[in-house]
């Protein structure tokens, strides 16, 4: 089956703001982009992934995504996430993709091996969401849709259980898939913690870019 991944990508210099007291501006700038470019790698390194679609404004990103063989749609209004994510799925729909598989540019522990096992399995029936619930259960980090317009994104606080609610009067099947390294998201200094913890407990694993900023030790 055609799947494309969307992947929205704001300004750097007003990205990560909630980290507060735990990043410096000068290092929520690097390392909203080493996340960006370890979860473009991670997307560019599975098979299954035909496509990426990036929708940026933020010309450092969309120049490295070309580079990546990415397709980058222009981020003109700045809407928020779920606007942003819409204009990518739209694009993939255009494009003729029979799903599209969303996904933050903050989670830049991504294995393309995990994701590859999630686009294997075969969607219940015509219409299928499936969602990839953030570490909390509460948000959305990972949203596979077939068809592409299965349900309109919605993404923000508690939004794991909005498009639940969405697919449910869409009448798609619905599922939640507990995909490892996309649980954890970088948003909070607490997050933060949590990242720098597991990176140090897994030299081996992806995230160069991210390791590189953090200090963190590197994989081998």
């Amino acid at each position: 089956m055609r799947t494309a991944a969307v992947l929205p990508v704001k300004r750097f210099a007003e990205a990560k703001q909630r980290l507060g007291a735990s990043g410096a501006g000068s290092l929520r700038v690097e390392l909203a982009r080493a996340m960006v470019g370890d979860v473009l790698s991670a997307l560019r390194d599975c098979a299954a992934l035909e496509r990426t679609i990036v929708v940026t404004c933020e010309e450092s990103v969309a120049a490295a995504a070309r580079y990546l063989g990415a397709l980058v749609v222009p981020d003109a209004a700045e809407a928020g996430q779920s606007a942003a994510v819409a204009q990518g799925i739209a694009r993939a729909a255009a494009e003729g993709f029979a799903r599209v598989l969303c996904v933050p540019g903050d989670c830049p522990a991504l294995d393309p091996v995990e994701v590859a096992a999630l686009l294997d399995s075969r969607p219940a029936g015509a219409t299928e969401v499936a969602i990839v619930p953030d570490r909390h259960g509460t948000g959305t980090n990972g949203l596979l849709l077939t068809p592409p317009d299965a349900i309109e994104p919605s993404f923000g606080p508690d939004s794991c259980g909005r498009h639940a609610r969405l697919a449910q009067a869409a009448g798609a099947a619905c599922r939640i898939e507990r995909v490892p390294s996309l649980l954890l998201d970088v948003d909070t200094g607490a997050d933060l913690t949590a990242l720098r913890e597991r990176l140090a407990g897994e030299p081996g694993a992806g995230a160069r870019r991210t390791r590189t900023v953090l200090g963190a030790p590197a994989a081998v």
